[in-house]
């Protein structure tokens, strides 16, 4: 009886010997890792909301532990008291009490579940909100230098590891402790010789556990990280582009075997997971009959000589199987309780990661109307890695400490309200770099952008990202429906909003000849539709939005003839009236600019309007007779030159 009855508590807190096992397979590298000062009273702000629940929490916890501690002194007085004397009334009364302990067990663990849930579950929500809103406030650079499943798995694996510190290996090592201590209270006052043997037996199962859990958590890591790489491969060939150079190239074969022998090398860890689990499951239970073989052995002689009563020696055997699981799980407590602590130090050090670009706390509303673009000696150089990133979420052991170079030199320019400013120049000039400190993507380093008079840096970027709006050469749609897109812009608008739109983006017909109209799914990143209508659709967004600025970033450069021509008129009306500002890819489109800029090595190296550049016979008259000639060819037969296009 004592042997069944125990072993359902093996490990403590319920987790039993899969709960152990767990426990054993965490790496134990992680008590060598270094914790910041101070990562407790932030838990436990963290945790500030939830206090009144983890008092009942532990309330639960402890009670739990003394009901299950008091069943087997009740057997025992069942057993002497009651069987051994024939006093039915004895026994009656206290398997009722048994009965009783048993259905208040259930209640408080089905309760003690709920208040766990709740705490887990909230702490989860509101980690994950707070990263999630963390992560949206960064700048461009900052997802420029990070791996996407380094912030994902933040999200995911190590939010999940700062809750379980609350609902597990708090709960764990609590009720381990209360259950250790009265266990070895009540078996000591049983019969302290046979608890001394008892703990002397630990070992046996002690020492296999430490050498299977170091292997556990070497194989375990192994197979962490192969699956990484798997999950990252299958996420790179299942999209569109992946799947289509793997085409392109013919390496189905080679992708495929590529992927059989890393899965073939997870199906031998799992293997070998599988047998050193054995191997653990063995040595508890081999442990635990050991135990319980010296404890019927001696003790049951004890008792046919009179030295125990038989109830002791059945109170000894269940307290036996309770003992051996909690003490095994305090003695690998620092590796859980670390385990958990470095979880909330990886959450903590995204929170911690300020972002870059930020309102000020007196930033003022960019105000609405016509508006006026200025760019006042600007210089401006890209961020450097510490600056906006962290080397945990590169994948790297260092960030990288190579100095930047600038990229901009006294930039100076101004597009007064309604005007087309064009800027022009060869691959890596600066161009892209000029239109991006424009929406305040990246801030200058000398200098200033103004917008309507005023320092980009001193108005809330909500306020500019209302003013100003960007079509870039790949416009990005979501994996949702064209509907879904456009609302992206004005969330409330109506359908004949959104028909306008999509009207006035030389877009509407196609929209309308898909057999779901505006509930049609685009695709991931709009492959169902060609380029020409991807921009079309990004315009009809941008016209929902009505911004005071544009800025256009190559929206033709990647287009063919006729999907060009739609796009310009689309973008004719998309322009009218409003300041832009655009990057042009071929020349022949921007004749009619009132200025045009012409950058080089970062400097703006010619101004003026089409005509005024030509006559001046510099670089801009080089590019547009080059593209001009090249036109010329392609009309006799041999493909257009076009002018090389590329940031940075």
């Amino acid at each position: 009886m004592g042997m069944g009855m125990g072993m359902g508590r093996m490990g403590g807190g319920g987790g039993g010997g899969w709960g152990l096992m767990r426990s054993f397979r965490r790496d134990s590298s992680v008590t060598q890792e270094q914790l910041p000062p101070g990562i407790f009273r932030r838990i436990l702000r963290f945790a500030a909301p939830y206090k009144k629940l983890l008092s009942v929490f532990l309330v639960l916890i402890v009670v739990d532990a003394l009901i299950s501690a008091a069943n087997p002194l009740i057997y025992r007085q069942i057993i002497d008291v009651g069987i051994a004397k024939k006093n039915t009334t004895v026994v009656v009364d206290l398997a009722i009490v048994v009965g009783g302990l048993a259905l208040a067990d259930a209640g408080i663990t089905l309760w003690q579940r709920y208040v766990s849930a709740r705490v887990g579950e909230g702490l989860i929500y509101d980690m994950r909100s707070k990263v999630f809103s963390h992560l949206q406030r960064m700048p461009i650079a900052f997802f420029t230098r990070t791996q996407t499943g380094a912030l994902v798995s933040r999200l995911n694996n190590d939010v999940l590891g700062a809750q379980q510190a609350f609902t597990d290996t708090f709960s764990s090592v609590i009720g381990n402790f209360i259950s250790v201590a009265v266990t070895l209270g009540a078996m000591l006052f049983l019969s302290w010789e046979i608890t001394l043997i008892m703990l002397a037996l630990l070992p046996i199962f002690l020492i296999p556990a430490r050498w299977v859990g170091r292997r556990l958590a070497a194989i375990t890591r192994e197979s962490y990280n192969l699956n990484a790489v798997m999950n990252n491969t299958m996420a790179e060939r299942f999209n569109v582009s992946g799947a289509l150079l793997v085409k392109i190239f013919g390496q189905t074969g080679r992708e495929t075997s590529t992927f059989d022998r890393r899965a073939g090398r997870v199906r031998d860890i799992g293997v070998t997971q599988a047998m050193y689990t054995a191997v653990f499951m063995a040595s508890l239970l081999l442990t635990a009959s050991l135990a319980t073989a010296v404890v019927y052995g001696w003790g049951g002689v004890l008792a046919v000589h009179g030295v125990l009563l038989i109830g002791t020696v059945v109170a000894l055997t269940s307290y036996l199987n309770r003992l051996y699981g909690p003490l095994t799980a305090l003695s690998n407590v620092q590796v859980d309780v670390m385990t958990a602590l470095v979880s909330f130090d990886r959450v903590f050090e995204v929170l911690d990661l300020p972002p870059m670009i930020a309102d000020k706390p007196d930033a003022v509303e960019l105000p609405r109307g016509p508006a006026t673009i200025e760019f006042d000696h600007v210089d401006f150089s890209y961020p450097r890695a510490e600056e906006v990133s962290l080397a945990s979420l590169e994948a790297v052991a260092v960030l990288d400490q190579a100095p930047s170079q600038q990229v901009l030199h006294d930039v100076s320019f101004r597009a007064e309200s309604g005007q087309l400013v064009a800027l022009v120049g060869p691959s890596g000039a600066g161009k892209t770099t000029i239109s991006h400190l424009v929406p305040r993507l990246y801030d200058v380093r000398s200098g200033a952008v103004r917008i309507h008079g005023i320092d980009v840096r001193d108005v809330t970027l909500d306020s500019i990202h209302q003013v100003v709006a960007v079509v870039t050469q790949d416009a990005h749609l979501f994996h949702e429906s064209i509907r879904d897109n456009l609302l992206y812009a004005k969330p409330d608008a109506t359908d004949s909003e959104l028909t306008e739109a999509l009207r006035a983006a030389q877009i509407l017909p196609l929209v309308e000849s898909l057999p779901d109209g505006l509930d049609t799914v685009v695709g991931d990143r709009g492959y169902r539709l060609s380029g020409g209508e991807k921009q079309r659709v990004a315009i009809a967004r941008l016209l929902l939005k009505a911004p005071d600025i544009v800025v256009l970033d190559e929206a033709t450069a990647h287009l063919d003839s006729e999907s060009e021509l739609a796009v310009q008129q689309a973008l004719r009306i998309a322009l009218a009236g409003r300041t832009s500002l655009v990057i042009a890819h071929r020349l022949s489109t921007i004749r009619e600019a009132d200025l045009i800029l012409v950058v080089d090595g970062g400097r703006i190296v010619e101004r003026g309007t089409h005509q005024q550049l030509l006559d001046a016979g510099g670089l801009y008259a080089e590019l547009y007779m080059t593209q001009f000639a090249g036109q010329e060819e392609n009309a006799q037969g041999p493909s257009q030159v076009a002018m090389p296009t590329g940031e940075r």
